[in-house]
């Protein structure tokens, strides 16, 4: 991100979730959905604002993007009018891990060290930081509910309340636990309704678990 724009990063401000919440069950579902899970960074100029974030998200299985795997990583640069640029290669195991150590013990020991960014600190700008809950993006959430009449229609009034509509929906049940998973792919809805939705769904007694929220990239 600094590299890119020659700007600080926006610290606290960041949209940051980790791979904690997502289940075999996710995984599963995103391949039948044609989808894959990829943990990603995105930094972006909204306006000359500056919106970064890290987040899992679903990919399509057909893209570059969703076909990177095992140790490989992938920067994707996107300008006007070169558009996009790929770098890929090797971002774990013992190769790729003594090539990056070796090369920072290097730039010490060579004295290049002041300029890591390219350029110097104080030319880096703080940032007009981008304002999160505009953003806006189509989700998948994933409810774990008590089997019985009427929960499936709570949880939809629940999300037209928030001015989420669905654009798909999958009603998974497990007869013997008498449960059920339901898993809905919304129309694109922003970041301060979705979050709201969330805190709403806590007080449902019906809703067996936290849902699961991944975003589509």
């Amino acid at each position: 991100s600094s590299l890119a724009f020659n700007k600080k990063i926006s610290n606290k401000k960041c949209l940051m979730e980790g791979i904690e919440n997502i289940d075999f069950k996710d995984i599963d579902i995103a391949g039948q959905l044609n989808y894959r899970i990829k943990l990603l960074g995105i930094t972006e100029l909204i306006n000359n604002q500056l919106f970064e974030r890290v987040h899992p998200c679903l990919v399509e299985k057909d893209t570059y993007i969703g076909n990177v795997n095992g140790v490989m990583n992938a920067v994707i640069t996107k300008g006007i009018p070169v558009g996009e640029s790929i770098l890929q290669g090797e971002g774990a195991g013992p190769g790729a891990t003594s090539s990056a150590l070796m090369s920072d013990l290097l730039s010490i020991l060579r004295g290049n060290i002041k300029y890591p960014f390219g350029i110097p600190n104080v030319k880096r700008k703080s940032p007009k930081v981008y304002n999160i809950n505009n953003y806006t993006n189509s989700l998948y959430l994933r409810f774990e509910v008590k089997d019985k009449p009427g929960v499936l229609s709570e949880i939809t009034k629940l999300l037209a309340n928030k001015k989420i509509s669905v654009q798909r929906l999958i009603q998974i049940p497990n007869n013997k636990k008498k449960t059920a998973s339901i898993v809905i792919i919304t129309h694109k809805s922003n970041e301060f309704n979705a979050q709201s939705c969330l805190k709403s769904f806590k007080s449902n007694k019906n809703i067996l678990k936290n849902p699961v929220l991944i975003r589509l990239f």
